[in-house]
Formats: structure tokens, C-alpha cells, sequence
């Protein structure tokens, strides 16, 4: 107290929470520090508002030492900090001109560049209207993603040509590619905006072949002014498909137009891929895209809660968030169950109807997070061997015998394919896969105690994989 009254530290609030902001990414700023704010000073200490119980323990959890160093640096002294829940009113959705983009090279700007202008409203009829930049919540996996699709979008053609966007599947690719086709249709009207999936180009590359429309189809494609194509893996072992791809690059290029792809992979590790063409993919930006971390999680579905308008208390939203790892695909797949399962049963949406109604995907998530990788370890560490050991191609029974378990194991709670298998195990043949998984089970039905000692092996797996989630 100073002269009755209690001191105000406001000031020092406001220079606190500015230095946070430089501190940590937007992101994360928007979503922990948006809808907290100053509200008095009370016992020589700072009482701060908070929208929930929730809200309050995760900031004071993950933040509460921080906020409390700056402010210490600040005003040369500790000053107590307490939290009041409080309503508040959610933080207004982000929009495209929310969205931080790098300034293009103007030295590189086509001096023909067209006008932008707003005077089309129809929408694209090969574009998803709902992926657009407002929808797309950024995060620390994608921001580079981002702001490098939204600046293509503002000056196509002139700074990052081509773009390639790569990343595991429901990560956003097709969100991002999609949204800079929507982003150009609506703003430059004189530029023709084509979107294509790569065994869309393909399969109609094949029909003009039959129909000897060649002329037609290469017209299509070599005169767009922005040429977006999802999924170029699928070139994988088409010749013809890549040949006629190249040609359509390089007419484009040549003339400055803009071209957008996205991969499941680098473009280095597409199989029978021409050197020619695998080096017009490389020539422009590659960016990679990560699972979303927490903070992206939760905002991607406090996003998608908002859009619709339904209510689900903040201990289902982390219960969704801790659970399901992946991808955006799984997190909205899960959601949709949840608002689905509310609205046609009538029930209100609580942390146990979320346990109870997404236990499969909790449970499918884990099984998702498992890589072959960890598998070999488990098993290896198991029968005490090197983890090298499993992969090298050493053929003595102490080895071959565990490295069919692991066989057996990846093939059974995994995705991936016999071949992706045998890679891992030092570029085996698929079919050595297929024998090693035959063998465990054949051997299963003899020995008794084989079939135990496997549960023990996947148990372990899993719990190794739920660690480094």
C-alpha cells in the first residue's frame, strides 16, 4: 500500500505479457495469453483474469514461472500473482490478413503482373470452398507452410515457383494447396486457376491418348496461370504420365506461371522418378509439413468447435488433445463423432462420454504412433541383442528367430506394407517378411508359451510408443 492505496502494476503487467509475445510463437500467444488480462492490484500483488478453472491451471502450470521471472526483472522485486476465473469472450477467429507473410522480391515481380481485384464471387468448381486460409489453423508444424502459401497466393508467380508441399497424410496439404486456388479465384479474375490431383492428370492424359485429344489436353494445362497438383507420388512408375508432365512444367515456368504441388514424401525418395523431373520439383521452395503439437491440437479444435457452435468443456477438448497425435484428419474425424453422437442421442458432451464414445480411437492413435523402429529395439533389448543386429543379415538362430517376432509384430499392429517392412530390416525382400510372419505362427500352434511371450513384446511396444508421443 502506498498512501491507502494499492500500487498499480499495470504498467509492468503490459510490459510483461509484451516480452512473453516475443518469447514464444504466436500460436501459443494466442492460445494461452489472448483471453487472460489485468484486472487490479490487490495485496501489493496482481490478480489476473482468467475465462476457467481449466484455463487457469494450464496457464499456471506451463507458464506461471515464466510470467512471474519477467515480471520480477521488470519491477526489481517479486510480486504475487493470483488468478481469478472470470468470463470472457472468445478470442475473434483468425483471418487471412491475421496471417504474418513474407514480403515477395519485388526484383522478380512480373512487371504484367494482373491488377488484383475483388469483382468474382462464383466459387472454383474444382475447389473445396471450405478450404481456405481462415480455416487453416496455424501452428509451430505449419507456419512456414502458411505464410509462404498466403504470400504465393498475394503475388503468384513471382517469388516461390515452384511450391512443393510435402508431409504424412491429414497434415493439411491439400487444406494449404487448395486455399491458395481459392485465395487467387477470388482475387485476380483473369487468371485461370486449375486444381488437379495427380491420377486425375493422369487418367485424363490417358483419355486424350485414346480419344486423340492430345492437343486438347495439353492446351488445358500448358495455358494456366496457376497449376495446383495433389499427390504427385503417384507418378511413381508412370513414364509416359512424367514426360508429358515435364514438358507442362517447363511451358509454365517459362512464362512465369505458378505452379503448386504436394507429396507423402521428399521428392528424393519417389521411386522411378526421372532425374530431369525430380530436379523441376527441387528448383523452387519445399516445405515440410510435422504433426501439430499440443497448442496446434487444441486450437485446431476450439476452431472447429466454434464453426460448429457446440459446446464441449475444455477437459474433453485435452482429453482429445492427449489422446490423438497423428494428424488434423484423426482430430476432426474424432470430433465429428462426438458432436454426432450428442446430437443424436441428445446428450450433453462430459470427459466420460468422450472416453467412452472415442476409446477406439485413443486406442487406434497409439497404434498409429508405433514405427518399426521402436519395434526392433523392444525385441532387440528383449532377447539382449544389438539393435543392428536385427537388421544386418546375419543368420544364426539367436538372430533370425527374434527378428521374425519383430517381423511378425510390425506387420501385425502396424500399417505399413511387407515391402516398407523389409526396408527396415536391412532391404529385405517382402517375401522374407511374409515367411518370418508364417513361421511365428506356425510355430504359435506348437509351442504354448510363444503366443504369451509375443502379447508381452506388443505390450511393451505400445508402452514404449506411448512415451514418445
Amino acid at each position: 500500500m502506498v498512501g491507502g492505496h494499492a500500487v498499480d502494476y499495470s504498467v509492468f503487467w503490459d510490459e510483461t505479457i509484451e516480452q512473453i509475445r516475443q518469447a514464444i510463437s504466436e500460436q501459443e500467444f494466442t492460445l494461452w495469453f489472448a483471453r487472460i488480462e489485468y484486472l487490479r492490484s490487490e495485496n501489493n500483488g496482481i490478480v489476473i483474469g482468467v475465462p476457467s478453472s481449466f484455463y487457469r491451471d494450464q496457464v499456471k502450470s506451463r507458464y506461471l514461472s515464466l510470467i512471474q521471472n519477467k515480471i520480477t526483472e521488470l519491477f526489481g522485486g517479486d510480486i504475487p500473482i493470483d488468478f481469478e476465473v472470470k468470463a470472457n469472450e472468445a478470442p475473434k477467429p483468425m483471418t487471412r490478413n491475421d496471417v504474418p507473410s513474407p514480403e515477395p522480391d519485388r526484383t522478380t515481380e512480373s512487371k504484367n503482373s494482373a491488377p488484383r481485384t475483388t469483382t468474382r464471387q462464383s466459387l472454383h468448381p474444382n475447389l473445396n470452398k471450405d478450404y481456405i486460409f481462415e480455416n487453416f489453423v496455424i501452428g509451430d508444424n505449419n507456419s512456414f507452410a502458411a505464410n509462404a502459401a498466403v504470400a504465393i497466393s498475394k503475388n503468384p508467380g513471382t517469388g516461390y515457383n515452384p511450391y512443393l508441399i510435402y508431409g504424412g497424410v491429414g497434415l493439411g496439404k491439400t487444406h494449404l494447396v487448395q486455399s491458395i486456388g481459392n485465395a487467387i479465384h477470388r482475387d485476380f479474375s483473369d487468371k485461370k486457376v486449375i486444381y488437379v490431383t495427380m491420377e486425375g492428370f493422369t487418367n485424363e492424359f490417358i483419355e486424350s491418348i485414346q480419344n486423340r485429344k492430345g492437343n486438347q489436353f495439353k492446351n488445358k494445362y500448358r495455358h494456366a496461370d496457376v497449376l495446383l497438383i495433389d499427390d504427385i507420388h503417384f507418378l511413381q512408375n508412370k513414364t509416359e504420365t512424367q514426360e508429358e508432365l515435364f514438358h507442362t512444367f517447363n511451358a509454365l515456368y517459362d512464362n512465369n506461371k505458378q505452379m503448386v504441388f504436394t507429396c507423402d514424401r521428399p521428392v528424393s525418395e519417389i521411386k522411378d522418378l526421372t532425374d530431369r523431373l525430380r530436379s523441376r520439383f527441387e528448383r523452387g521452395l519445399k516445405v515440410d509439413l510435422q504433426p501439430p503439437n499440443y497448442e496446434t491440437r487444441y486450437a485446431i479444435i476450439k476452431k472447429k468447435i466454434e464453426l460448429n457452435k457446440v459446446k464441449i468443456p475444455d477437459e474433453s477438448i485435452e482429453l482429445i488433445c492427449n489422446n490423438i497425435t497423428t494428424n488434423v484428419r484423426d482430430l476432426e474425424a474424432a470430433l465429428t463423432k462426438l458432436i454426432a453422437f450428442a446430437e443424436l442421442v441428445g446428450r450433453e458432451i462430459t470427459p466420460e462420454v468422450t472416453l467412452q464414445q472415442l476409446k477406439d480411437f485413443f486406442s487406434v492413435t497409439i497404434q498409429k504412433n508405433i514405427t518399426i523402429d521402436v519395434i526392433q529395439r523392444t525385441v532387440a533389448n528383449y532377447f539382449n541383442l544389438s539393435y543392428q543386429d536385427l537388421k544386418s543379415k546375419k543368420k544364426t538362430k539367436t538372430i533370425s528367430f527374434p527378428r521374425q517376432i519383430a517381423m511378425y509384430i510390425s506387420r501385425d499392429i502396424t500399417e505399413y506394407s511387407t515391402t516398407e517392412i523389409g526396408l527396415e530390416f536391412g532391404g529385405r525382400d517382402h517375401t522374407t517378411v511374409m515367411h518370418g510372419h508364417q513361421r511365428v505362427i506356425d510355430r504359435m500352434k506348437t509351442d504354448p508359451t510363444l503366443e504369451p511371450m509375443v502379447k508381452q513384446l506388443i505390450r511393451l511396444v505400445k508402452e514404449e510408443s506411448t512415451k514418445r508421443k
